[in-house]
Formats: C-alpha cells, structure tokens, sequence
C-alpha cells in the first residue's frame, strides 16, 4: 500500500466518521467542542480501565484462588 492511497484511505475514514456522527453539519467552533469532549472522553475511559482493570482483576483471581483452596481443604476434610 503506497503514501497516496493510505492518505486516500484515512480520509475516507475520516469523511465515514463525520458522516456517523453527524459532524460535517456543525460549525467550526461546535466540531471543536465536540472532538475536544470526546477525545477527553476517551482519555478518561482509557486512564480509568489502565488503573482499575488490573487492581479488579487481580482481586478476583485472589478471591477466587482462596475459594478453591477452602473447598479443596474442606473435601479432604471431610474424606478423613
């Protein structure tokens, strides 16, 4: 894929994103407000899922590996 057809390419996205959003009727200053709040949107999803997700995840798996461990300790408990 050469230069010319990759910039042909991103502009087709770009015209298929503000054909989708409807923002090819907006104003200058109102496409600016709107790309602004949505790029912060965005941001704070992704800063959000990089601080939480781990911490959740971890968390899980310690839950659920000390509930297997009871169980397995609880069955040769009971075989005893």
């Amino acid at each position: 894929m050469d230069i010319k057809s990759m910039k042909n390419y991103l502009y087709w996205l770009y015209c298929q994103f503000e054909l989708i959003t409807c923002s090819y009727l907006m104003e200058p200053w109102e496409k600016l407000l709107f790309y602004t709040f949505n790029i912060m949107m965005l941001v704070m999803v992704l800063y959000t899922t990089y601080i939480f997700v781990p911490v959740h995840i971890s968390t899980a798996f310690q839950f659920f590996l000390h509930l297997f461990e009871n169980q397995h300790e609880n069955a040769v408990s009971v075989v005893k």
